[in-house]
């Protein structure tokens, strides 16, 4: 089956109207119902209302698409109708293929012994991680350093490709407590740089940054400014930066061609502090996938939580934690941080307060404890303060311990 993301097929001929229905709990599941019918040549399927629609007797097929940002369409190919999701998992013999989430699976883990792959000999205060296409490891080292390392795959030393070792400072070559880091589709880096209340641009491998978003010094609430930028995220199409503003309770977006000065869009939050479906508390980690879902992954640092929020909506709904409570069990988060999303919507939070890393299958609120032992440490199963995590190309788990002063390595299983 081909899958156009954000188009919906629908016609007004009889012939080609949904034969049936159906409520599921994520895509995968939608393609399963369709695969059980042998009429079954395409489907819609509703991400916000989790709707699945069948069709048959489809001609012309493309000129049948309207475009629909809430929609995922699968049409097959030639009569084709096994879907062409790179994971697959055949369920016997006699059965057609279908995709499962892994999550659903006890086989979805990781080692719980951590391996050491840059410690406080090099690495101080460590922040955030990123991997790029080439499983090169960027980390941003908050303080005393002030700089964003790169790590080459199977290297083990770093070295610095932002900031200036050791001196901080407001100039385009220097950082002072860099946060979140980004590389967008032509390895241009971005930083945000909390102290300095901005956001910087690293064109093409260059250590002079170029601030696009924030008054550098001036941290405030107007929209050309923040106020304590934590983490970062670029959309698919490198069009916007989406900036976690702590102090300011808000998701905001600049585009990435913006210059200093230059007013941002507040697309989440925005309505002070708190714990209701309308305010954020404390943003810290995001994550956005737009060709998966229309979602901004939002967590709350202050309010113990994480929410899902369309970039624009007046409101989110939070899907992990228990709002305004701090706790320690599979329900409930402390100060949670960082946060990860794969491909099937699983999704993997930083919970800074209880030294571990917790795993959500889709659409689950209780989540499963896949790094870390939940008590403060500097032992190899354990965390001390984790804040940042990244998966390189064969889903490995690294870890900012940041406490630990060293990134920490859990492999797949």
């Amino acid at each position: 089956m081909s899958t156009k993301v954000d188009w919906q097929f629908q016609c007004s001929r009889t012939t080609c109207l949904p034969f049936a229905t159906v409520n599921v709990s994520n895509i995968e599941n939608c393609q399963v119902a369709c695969l059980a019918q042998v009429d079954c040549q395409a489907l819609t399927f509703f991400r916000s209302s989790f709707g699945c629609e069948l069709f048959a007797n489809i001609s012309n097929q493309n000129n049948n698409l309207t475009a629909n940002m809430d929609t995922v369409t699968m049409i097959a190919i030639d009569g084709t109708r096994i879907p062409l999701e790179p994971t697959t998992t055949t369920t016997s013999t006699t059965l057609n293929t279908t995709t499962i989430n892994p999550c659903t699976l006890s086989t979805y883990r990781w080692n719980t012994t951590g391996i050491t792959i840059l410690n406080s000999s090099q690495m101080t205060f460590i922040e955030d991680l990123y991997f790029d296409s080439d499983d090169t490891l960027y980390i941003s080292d908050e303080y005393n350093n002030d700089v964003v390392w790169k790590l080459l795959k199977n290297a083990t030393t770093a070295t610095v490709v932002a900031g200036q070792r050791t001196s901080y400072g407001s100039g385009d070559s220097q950082l002072h407590n860099p946060q979140g880091l980004y590389l967008d589709s032509k390895n241009n880096m971005y930083v945000a740089d909390y102290q300095n209340s901005r956001i910087q641009k690293y064109v093409n491998g260059s250590t002079v940054g170029i601030t696009i978003a924030g008054v550098t010094g001036s941290a405030g609430s107007a929209l050309n400014q923040l106020n304590i930028p934590r983490d970062i995220v670029i959309d698919s199409t490198d069009t916007y930066v989406y900036i976690a503003d702590d102090n300011n309770n808000r998701i905001i977006r600049f585009q990435t061609n913006s210059t200093a000065g230059t007013n941002g869009e507040v697309v989440a939050g925005g309505a002070g502090a708190g714990n209701t479906i309308t305010q954020l508390n404390q943003p810290w980690g995001i994550h956005y996938l737009p060709t998966i879902s229309n979602y901004l992954y939002i967590i709350n640092y202050g309010g113990h939580s994480v929410m899902r929020w369309i970039p624009g909506n007046s409101s989110g709904e939070f899907i992990a934690g228990i709002p305004g409570t701090s706790g320690s069990t599979a329900t409930t988060l402390s100060g949670p941080t960082g946060i990860k999303l794969d491909s099937y919507l699983n999704m993997f939070v930083v919970d800074c307060g209880n030294s571990r890393v917790q795993m959500f299958c889709q659409n689950n609120q209780t989540g499963i404890t896949i790094a870390g032992t939940g008590v403060s440490g500097s032992s190899a199963t354990q965390l001390r303060g984790p804040r940042g995590i990244a998966f390189d190309s064969s889903m490995n788990l690294y870890v900012a311990d940041t406490a630990n002063n060293r990134v920490q390595k859990f492999v797949k299983l």
